[in-house]
């Protein structure tokens, strides 16, 4: 069981910037796909960006040149680096964690078996 808790949500003024990180339980991440997706409300969960066990990465349109995925697999740890940000980024946001290869699926929720809690984030105009 991959245990996963988001941490660095908060609310911030349009233009602002967040750093949201996702600790997993011991040597969990490595060699697994990795995501952070949010929902709004009345939506269904989104993919907001993906990174690949050999470091590929993919984002939502809405995200794109804003945001930046990593990972540090030494300290377990998944980011989510959050510039630029606007009112239409408000929401909850989770971080998954899938099995070795997402390849073909990275937008599908059905590729990660492990979700985190969520932290929100508010962005005020």
């Amino acid at each position: 069981q991959v245990q996963m808790v988001e941490s660095g949500g908060g609310s911030v003024q349009s233009g602002g910037s967040l750093r949201l990180s996702c600790a997993a339980s011991a040597n969990t991440l490595s060699g697994r796909c990795m995501g952070w997706f949010r929902t709004a409300p009345g939506k269904e969960r989104e993919r907001v960006a993906t990174i690949d066990s050999d470091g590929i990465t993919s984002y939502a349109d809405s995200v794109k040149g804003r945001f930046t995925i990593s990972r540090d697999n030494a300290k377990n740890t998944l980011y989510l680096q959050m510039n630029s940000l606007k009112p239409e980024d408000t929401t909850t946001y989770y971080c998954a964690a899938g099995g070795p290869s997402c390849v073909g699926r990275r937008s599908q929720t059905s590729a990660y078996n492990y979700w985190g809690q969520g932290t929100q984030v508010t962005v005020s105009s």
